[in-house]
């Protein structure tokens, strides 16, 4: 007994040294890049300002400690942006709030229901068309607001009055706000030790700073009142039930999908645990339950928030709690310092997050896999009917155009002695990941695979649904074996090339 406690004191000091060592760095770079980009993304959304330090707070402590994804940083997200400003307009903030926090009901009961595999099902062209409308609504909307004028709901009344809004635009917001566009873009190239601090966080300081000192009279960012002014309880409905549904799905739907995603994405990026998709979304579901019902904004997961976590060195979720710490550490004392940024500053910000959304990596792969027309469709409607016709549309145009590839593939998997044999045959689309990461993750690990592929069509989904588990079955000790036919499909033949002759982790890397 004694010996046992000997080595659980022994595990638990462990445990806090690695937080010290590698959580607590990562944990103030991720909060250096947390707080510009929610409050930029709060006023994106036309919801209060300090509404985005709520939700960054709540989506790192709460999500953080609930979810099951041990690096994914949850927060206010630019991909929400539109769908926050539409249900604003339309029922006010405290009826926004209530359905935040309603729609992170909904996810607990899909989480609980262990349904969340199942957003893998969701064409990837889909959702990067999704954020890249996103992104490009958002820089039309905040080209204005740099200009010296107002953001109009419709981004095609943005595109017909920019002529109009260059003419008469405020000269020294536009000085500041290219001046943090500048210093955004030129940041990708200083060297690795400078890099270390985030460069939205530079952006922001010195052109605040050079605000302040010069003699510029720009318009600066409002709050009303300290963060614990902003706290609130949420709205109730007073009829129009079918519109409040609408926006609980919808938002229930986004933020899922978009925290799923990115979780995954997440995973690509370390040799660590995996993420529990189920618990994951309760998680998330918990944060936006808490951010809604105390006055933040919806919450989700965040790629650019993860990511530096990652490149920062954290090893737990205790890097992702902690950062939610030293938001609201921030906040309470210090709120007063965000009413000497310019207006124009966090317009730049905003259009350089917005113009990242678009991808040209999203749009390469689009091309070789045949997809781009249901790429630039759902663009095209996001950006000028809304976030969620778009999606559907997006979506409808998938599944037609992917219904005359057999929109099913067979995957089993059986154990031959003490090796297993994985056979993949048909069509191999993203309406196969649930099933076929279900059987790629039942093999038990340290054990010899063969993969069987004799697919008529293999997309890029599913081709990294199958090199993902490839590469983390070697990095645990198994080996895998691919053989395969490929019978037709033109963007499909290099994807079994690149199967056939497998790369180790380390190479991939």
């Amino acid at each position: 007994m004694q010996r046992l406690q000997q080595v659980d004191s022994a595990s638990r000091s462990e445990r806090l040294q690695e937080i010290v060592r590698h959580d607590l760095p990562a944990s103030l770079v991720v909060f250096l890049v947390a707080l510009p980009l929610s409050l930029g993304i709060a006023i994106a959304s036309d919801a209060p300002v300090l509404a985005g330090l709520i939700a960054a707070i709540v989506g790192g402590i709460v999500a953080g400690a609930v979810g099951g994804s041990p690096l994914q940083v949850s927060g206010p997200a630019a991909g929400l942006t539109v769908v926050v400003a539409e249900l604003i307009a339309q029922f006010g903030w405290g009826l926004t709030c209530f359905i935040t926090a309603v729609a992170g009901v909904m996810q607990v009961l899909l989480g609980l229901s262990r349904v969340a595999r199942a957003a893998l099902a969701i064409s990837p062209v889909v959702v990067h068309a999704m954020l890249a409308g996103i992104g490009i609504t958002i820089a039309l909307q905040q080209t204005h607001v740099l200009l010296g004028g107002q953001s109009n709901s419709s981004a095609w009344d943005n595109v017909v009055e920019l002529p109009a809004q260059v003419v008469d635009a405020h000269r020294p917001g536009v000085l500041l706000g290219l001046l943090v566009i500048a210093i955004m873009v030129a940041w990708r190239w200083v060297p690795p030790k400078v890099a270390a601090v985030p460069g939205p966080l530079v952006a922001i300081v010195v052109v605040t700073g050079l605000s302040v000192v010069l003699p510029f009279h720009v318009s600066r960012i409002k709050l009303e009142g300290s963060v614990i002014d902003a706290l609130q309880l949420p709205t109730l409905p007073h009829g129009n039930w079918g519109a409040v549904v609408v926006g609980i799905i919808t938002v229930t739907l986004i933020t899922s999908v978009q925290s799923l995603l990115t979780a995954v994405a997440t995973d690509r990026m370390h040799n660590g645990p995996r993420t529990d998709l189920d618990r994951e979304l309760i998680g998330q579901g918990a944060a936006n339950i808490v951010s809604g019902g105390i006055g933040g904004l919806p919450i989700a997961g965040v790629i650019v928030r993860s990511s530096a976590n990652i490149k920062a060195g954290a090893k737990t979720s205790a890097s992702t709690i902690l950062h939610g710490f030293w938001v609201l550490l921030f906040a309470l004392p210090f709120a007063g310092l965000i009413e000497q940024i310019p207006s124009a500053a966090l317009a730049g910000l905003l259009i350089v997050i917005g113009i990242q959304l678009l991808q040209p990596a999203h749009i390469e792969t689009a091309v070789k896999t045949g997809d781009f027309a249901i790429y630039l469709v759902t663009i095209v409607a996001v950006v000028f009917l809304n976030l969620l016709h778009g999606v559907m549309i997006g979506l409808a145009l998938a599944i037609a155009m992917t219904g005359w590839r057999v929109v099913r593939a067979k995957v089993e998997a059986h154990s031959i002695g003490e090796e297993w044999r994985v056979v993949i045959e048909g069509a191999c689309t993203f309406l196969s990941l649930p099933r076929l990461t279900r059987v790629l993750t039942s093999i038990p690990e340290r054990t010899t695979v063969t993969l069987h592929i004799a697919v008529s069509y293999l997309d890029h989904a599913a081709h990294q649904a199958i090199t993902d588990w490839q590469q983390q079955h070697h990095a645990n000790g198994g080996k895998v074996t691919v053989d395969g036919v490929l019978e037709r499909g033109h963007s499909s033949r290099r994807h079994l090339l690149e199967l056939v002759e497998p790369t180790s982790p380390e190479a991939a890397a």
